[in-house]
């Protein structure tokens, strides 16, 4: 598991599997965020195995999925919701980070400077530059 801190409130990392969990609680995160759609791959755990294993851990799970449909505004308020009520840090999975990232940072769109969204994100290996039209002003 290869986990990319964005922030102190939220990393990121690609497909986990429920034997994952203790290991993201050892780590210190409080929440986490499915942000890939069940069945996308035959080999890819199933999200009620991980979301099990989360809770028997203590942990919040919440599935915002993002499919081929792409982004929608209840994604973006939602993911915004998750981190603003959190605890503590949220740990967010899609198959490689791209998609939790890009849920982040439109989630923080008008709350940071876009320039600094985008630089969080380049820091744990993210480019989301393509966005930076829509991170100036609040989204949903």
């Amino acid at each position: 598991m290869d986990i990319r801190k964005i922030n102190d409130a939220v990393s990121v990392s690609g497909q986990i599997a429920p034997e994952d969990i203790a290991g993201i609680k050892d780590a210190g995160f409080v929440a986490v965020v499915n942000n890939r759609p069940d069945g996308e791959a035959p080999d890819q755990p199933a999200n009620a195995d991980i979301a099990a294993a989360a809770r028997a851990a203590g942990l919040t799970y919440v599935e915002i999925p993002m499919g081929r449909e792409g982004v929608s505004p209840q994604m973006i308020a939602q993911t915004r919701d998750v981190l603003d009520n959190a605890d503590g840090p949220v740990f967010c999975f899609c198959r490689s980070g791209t998609r939790s990232t890009t849920l982040w940072a439109l989630s923080q769109a008008g709350k940071q400077d876009a320039g600094e969204i985008i630089s969080s994100a380049k820091q744990a290996g993210y480019d989301i530059s393509h966005l930076a039209a829509h991170l100036d002003k609040p989204i949903a």
